[in-house]
């Protein structure tokens, strides 16, 4: 199954760029890479271009002009732009697992959704991350938050996964789901302007699907 990768941004470059790091140590490279840059100003074109030309990876630019906060249309444009099955959509300051393409794929199931979690780091800690690249953590790591989420179960995950129909806790930060099912609901809402609940609503109405 082919799969869109697909990472929202506002002019963080910076972040942008590590969380491209880390694709391209993952091991099942996504199939596409889709920028759903939201108006910020050239240097995250710049930092595309940079990646573009000193990587393997091969990204796609969606940008739109800056109005606000529009982040549904945004995602809307590079979701029109992509071309694969299953689309995983994750924040443009979120450094990936090295495995996070090949779980979500194993996870992946007709007429499912998935939602997954994230570690926060500190302020100190996302600093030294920027300033000096990629680190590698473990549980008893200084500066995380909510750090039981970065137990990794690998296969015996499964045993642990839920399965209902609520919104508690819906966040596009790390989210996957059928590109059909989505273009099934019209995708996300444009009218949503400003921040926050695009993505519940969004998830509203693929449960309402069905």
């Amino acid at each position: 199954m082919r799969v869109s990768l697909i990472i929202s941004t506002y002019n963080r470059p910076d972040a942008l760029f590590r969380v491209l790091e880390s694709i391209e140590l993952q091991t099942q490279i996504p199939d596409e890479i889709i920028i759903a840059d939201d108006g910020s100003d050239y240097k995250t074109k710049e930092c595309v271009e940079k990646f573009n030309r000193s990587s393997t990876l091969k990204l796609t630019h969606s940008w739109q002009q800056d109005k606000g906060f529009r982040v549904a249309e945004s995602r809307n444009k590079a979701i029109a732009k992509s071309t694969c099955d299953y689309l995983i959509l994750i924040d443009g300051d979120v450094i990936l697992h090295n495995k996070f393409i090949e779980d979500h794929l194993n996870h992946a199931e007709k007429g499912f959704f998935v939602q997954g979690s994230r570690v926060f780091l500190s302020k100190e800690t996302t600093i030294r991350v920027l300033k000096a690249g990629l680190s590698k953590f473990h549980l008893f790591s200084k500066g995380l938050n909510n750090r039981k989420n970065l137990i990794y179960l690998g296969f015996f995950s499964k045993l642990f996964v839920k399965k209902k129909n609520y919104i508690k806790g819906i966040k596009t930060c790390n989210l996957a789901f059928y590109r059909k099912d989505c273009v099934e609901i019209n995708g996300f809402n444009n009218d949503m302007i400003g921040w926050g609940r695009e993505d519940t609503e969004f998830v509203v109405r693929l449960l309402n699907s069905g």
